[in-house]
């Protein structure tokens, strides 16, 4: 075989496992398979049957091609609980489920319906499909809506908008070996117009961003046949699907187990899967190659990353060396509204964490961008095939820019001053040739337009007070307010009646939880998105100065790990902030809630260390601005609907210059427990008193324990001394949470509790930077330092009383313990 297709390649049965075909398409109640039998569709393109992997005496349920030499795998049923003896049986059982049953009649797979009177049959269509069907002929449940590696034509990419439900596909773990692997791809939840190949929960390829709907028809070289591509998204749902025009044909999309989506088809002349396109084919196409504000060419063979137009490298240094991942920042900061305009970027994979505007023209969707100071670019399209004109902008950081790629246009925020020149896809030209009256022209059109935006400020100042907006919002825009001047007319203000209205005025039953800043409350806007909003206790001594922290800082920032500032309001002494809603609230609910019923599986703690892991190291490096966060505890960890892990509450957050590695406060403000010794005692803090906060979380969430419980190794230890007593015997295992330690992945597990006690040491020198705690959790084959012994590790000051620690405190969504000390 060719090792370039051996990834694409499925299982060839062992000549003991020889297939005995039944001579039928399907499974009537009360009958069954085992062993060889299988049974074959009607028009004998797939077959369906019990399965070994080669070497292995593990069954498993599976669809293949039956027309193909080279046996291909379309569909597993129970790859994550195979039959583990010889005696597996597939059957319709009397209450209407599909079933595998072990040698023992122990049920280890099900399609899990409601028990049901009615005779049901399993059958198995010509199109790949699997569907279990009533008396009526009505499908009750079918094998498309849960794919595994392989989506066979008529499946589909889907997410329901509403209620998050999705269809994705899951690599195997190897190439006979059909557990779920760590690659998945579907439609991207965060950004629902655009496919994505995910790595556990991190992005690893991103196809280039939809407007709205598409239909397109791919022919293929040397063979008389089509394959249509089709997407939809509407305010309920995104799928996207695709057919063959010649069904004789067998096409595929294939999830490989490295994580290539690819699009094959098989050569009867060649009696092999062809590949006709891939996620992966050019060294741009891994996600985030370059960093914010800078594009990967994808012509070039010499330098991969350029900063845009406008713009220079974030950190020279790293820059020359080929260390992209800090990106660039512009050459010339923007004032909001004054002088600034935009640069076309011809034929851009545009970037990720695009914002949809909807159906507008050309000059509206320039407009929207130009009216909110956090807009950095717009992309607008009507291109021949699309069945509806968009627009999209993008607030925030620029990430994944590819260029020289596809057909679509990019138009980029710059200060005039960088437009002054001829400028065509970031590359400057000579400007001499230009004709004297184009030059008088555009003078004349700045002058206009600066003359309009002076009057318009002059209006906004002098305008009666009553159509102005209420005056505490004023001053917190004004010089001594939010930010000393700056604006954040680009965060939307929201009137106190709305949002009265969206909480059934503060009604208890809305009530999520409370903290150090006061309640947070669960709110519906008219159009019915949800919300949480956060309401200042009018007790609070040190609220309104976290507000206008909070206000300033999280409205610069976007991603996908980090909670999502919806809008801000001032209503007298009101003081409100308004967050996207998380329905699973907060991560310490899960992990120390005595009478929680489902805990946290392995898998999804795994998948929560790392989104955090890449949310903070946003903060530290990739972002705007370079953010130190302060707080990070369990209770500032939100989860939204899919168990996503998002970093909020940035009220004691700080912005640190760029080339700055440590700062001095004389107020020390955080959490007992998670505040690294040199922040705690001296007022020091850094990206490493980050790191400090970020090793305990990630000890908290193995062990399912808090930092500052009793622990039963020695009396004297919090969890940090606990674990380092356990890591130094050679135990780590035994700090595993008993809830999931039957199912946890053991080395994964030690990797975590390695890089937490790397995290928790002493000295911050001795710690990582969250460049290399991102590295070290993703990678299977890096081998960490030796920790050292712990910071806070020996003794406890049983004086200290952490609200933490009391098991019936309320979870809240975003709860604030503030301790103040004096610094040495």
């Amino acid at each position: 075989m060719d090792y370039t297709l051996l990834p694409f390649t499925f299982l060839i049965f062992s000549s003991l496992h020889l297939l005995t075909c039944t001579g039928q398409d399907r499974i009537p109640t009360g009958t069954s398979l085992s062993g060889n039998d299988t049974i074959i569709s009607a028009g004998e393109n797939f077959a369906l049957g019990l399965f070994n992997p080669p070497n292995s005496t593990k069954s498993y349920l599976a669809i293949w091609y039956n027309k193909i030499s080279d046996r291909t795998i379309a569909w597993v049923a129970n790859r994550g609980k195979p039959v583990m003896d010889s005696g597996g049986v597939v059957t319709v059982t009397g209450n209407g489920n599909l079933v595998v049953l072990d040698g023992n009649g122990k049920v280890v797979w099900s399609t899990n319906l409601t028990a049901t009177d009615q005779n049901r049959t399993a059958v198995l269509l010509d199109n790949g499909n699997l569907v279990l069907m009533e008396g009526n002929n009505s499908t009750v449940w079918k094998s498309f809506d849960y794919p595994t590696a392989t989506m066979l034509p008529g499946m589909r990419f889907y997410l329901n908008l509403k209620t998050n439900e999705s269809i994705r596909t899951v690599s195997w773990k190897d190439e006979v070996d059909p557990t779920p692997g760590p690659f998945s791809a579907g439609i991207d939840p965060h950004t629902p117009r655009q496919l994505q190949v995910l790595r556990g929960s991190n992005p690893f390829w991103r196809e280039n961003v939809w407007f709205k709907e598409l239909s397109a028809a791919k022919p293929e070289a040397d063979r008389n046949y089509f394959v249509y591509l089709s997407t939809l998204a509407n305010d309920d749902e995104v799928y996207y699907t695709f057919s063959v025009s010649d069904n004789s044909i067998f096409v595929r999309y294939f999830l490989s187990k490295a994580g290539r989506l690819e699009l094959q088809s098989w050569r009867d002349d060649t009696q092999k899967w062809t590949v006709s396109w891939a996620s992966q084919m050019n060294k741009c196409d891994l996600y985030g190659r370059c960093g914010p504000f800078s594009s990967c060419d994808y012509n070039s063979t010499e330098s991969v990353c350029r900063c845009l137009y406008g713009f220079v490298p974030r950190i020279r240094e790293e820059w020359d060396s080929g260390n992209w991942s800090g990106g660039c920042v512009m050459r010339k900061v923007l004032e909001c509204g004054v002088g600034d305009g935009f640069l076309q970027l011809r034929r851009m994979k545009l970037p990720d964490f695009s914002v949809s505007v909807g159906n507008i023209s050309v000059s509206d969707c320039e407009g929207v961008c130009r009216q909110n100071c956090s807009c950095a670019a717009y992309a607008y399209t009507n291109i021949s095939g699309w069945r509806a004109s968009n627009c999209l902008i993008w607030v925030g950081n620029l990430t994944d820019l590819v260029s020289n790629y596809g057909k679509l246009d990019l138009f980029v925020r710059l200060d005039s001053s960088e437009l002054g020149t001829n400028v065509t896809n970031g590359t400057i030209h000579d400007s001499s040739n230009k004709r004297p009256w184009l030059v008088i022209l555009i003078s004349v059109a700045a002058a206009l337009i600066f003359l309009g935006a002076f009057g318009y400020l002059l209006w906004r100042r002098y305008k009666k007070p009553g159509m102005r907006r209420n005056d505490h919002a004023n001053e917190m825009n004004g010089p001594d307010g939010l930010a000393n001047g700056e604006n954040i007319s680009d965060l939307p203000l929201f009137s106190f009646h709305s949002i009265v209205a969206a909480t059934g005025n503060f009604c208890t039953a809305n009530k999520l939880g409370e903290g150090g800043f006061g309640p947070v409350y669960k709110g519906v806007l008219p159009g019915g998105q949800e919300i949480a909003v956060k309401r200042l206790s009018k007790s609070s001594g040190q609220g309104l100065e976290e507000f206008k922290n909070e206000v300033k800082l999280i409205a610069k920032l976007q991603h996908r790990n980090l909670v999502r500032l919806l809008g801000w309001c001032i209503h007298e002494e009101e003081k409100i902030l308004m967050y996207e809603y998380m329905p699973n609230k907060s991560l310490d609910k899960f992990l120390f809630d005595p009478i929680q019923e489902s805990p946290i599986d392995w898998g999804t703690r795994f998948r929560i260390m790392e989104g955090i892991s890449q949310g903070l190291l946003y903060l530290h490096r990739h972002s705007r601005l370079k953010i130190i966060h302060r707080d990070l505890k369990t209770s500032n960890i939100l989860l939204d609907g899919e168990m996503n892990p998002k970093i909020s509450d940035f009220g004691l957050a700080r912005i640190v210059e760029g080339n700055q590695s440590n700062v001095n406060t004389k107020r020390v403000a955080g959490t007992y427990g998670y505040m690294s010794p040199e922040y705690a005692l001296d007022g020091i803090f850094s990206e490493k008193s980050d790191v400090f906060s970020f090793g305990v979380l990630l000890l908290e969430i193995v062990s399912g324990k808090r930092n500052t419980g009793f622990y039963p190794y020695k009396e004297s230890l919090n969890l940090l001394g606990y674990a380092w007593q356990l890591w130094e015997e050679g135990r780590g295992l035994a700090l595993v949470d008993p809830l999931i330690s039957d199912l946890c992945v053991p080395h994964e597990v030690m990797k975590c509790i390695h890089v937490g006690l790397l995290c928790v040491q002493e000295d911050p020198n001795d710690r990582p930077k969250m460049s290399s705690v991102v590295f070290m959790l993703g990678s299977e084959t890096a081998t960490p330092p030796t920790p050292k012994q712990p910071a806070f590790s020996t003794m406890k000051n049983r004086n200290v009383v952490d609200p933490a620690s009391d098991a019936s405190a309320n979870f809240s969504v975003n709860w604030v313990t503030i301790t103040e000390l004096e610094p040495k």
